[in-house]
């Protein structure tokens, strides 16, 4: 009996542990999103609040779990006004909805990158949409005793599927905000000690 725990100890401590569980560092990640202005140029923010934690199994990547949470009201479009006017119910409604969150269904190798399917929930709408993840870094020791890791992914969303549906038409022709969004995630992680 002593010689089977004992070799199960020694085969536990000589294969490293793979799977690890990553939290989010809000002061380190940015997730941003551009959208069409007038037609003309694209209008740029980010949201502040953001959390979740990612579980990694550096043996098979594909086996990696992500849940995000952001808090709509951090949004920041550098335009208080705007800010303002996303937080009302024509568009994120924040006193109904607070939260945007996103929650991995399965991860799939494309070329160097990722494709992470899952749902995410906007204005209390849930759909299935695609992460394209361009890297994820190998941990790195930082000066304070900690691990860290980056990635960064991005995908496009149609803000009318989510009821954000909210517009005028210009003049001209067409509309003061574009249908179609892209958000970028910049995502610095540190490692669940």
């Amino acid at each position: 009996m002593r010689t089977a725990i004992a070799l199960a100890t020694t085969l536990a401590l000589a294969s490293p542990a793979f799977a690890s569980t990553w939290d989010i560092d809000p002061t380190h990640t940015d997730v941003g999103f551009s959208v069409k202005h007038m037609m003309v140029s694209n209008t740029k923010g980010r949201f502040a609040g953001v959390k979740g934690t990612v579980d990694i199994d550096d043996k098979d990547l594909t086996k990696t779990k992500i849940g995000i949470t952001i808090d709509v009201k951090s949004i920041d479009t550098r335009e208080p006004k705007r800010d303002d006017h996303l937080r009302s119910p024509d568009f994120f409604d924040v006193a109904k909805f607070p939260t945007l969150t996103f929650k991995s269904k399965s991860v799939a190798t494309a070329g160097k990158g990722f494709k992470v399917t899952g749902d995410i929930t906007i204005h209390g709408v849930t759909k299935e949409i695609v992460l394209d993840v361009d890297s994820i870094t190998a941990p790195l020791k930082d000066p304070f005793g900690g691990t860290r890791r980056g990635v960064v992914a991005h995908t496009k969303v149609n803000r009318g599927d989510f009821g954000l549906k909210w517009n005028k038409a210009i003049e001209a022709g067409g509309v003061v905000v574009g249908e179609e969004v892209t958000i970028t995630i910049d995502a610095e992680l540190t490692e669940k000690k």
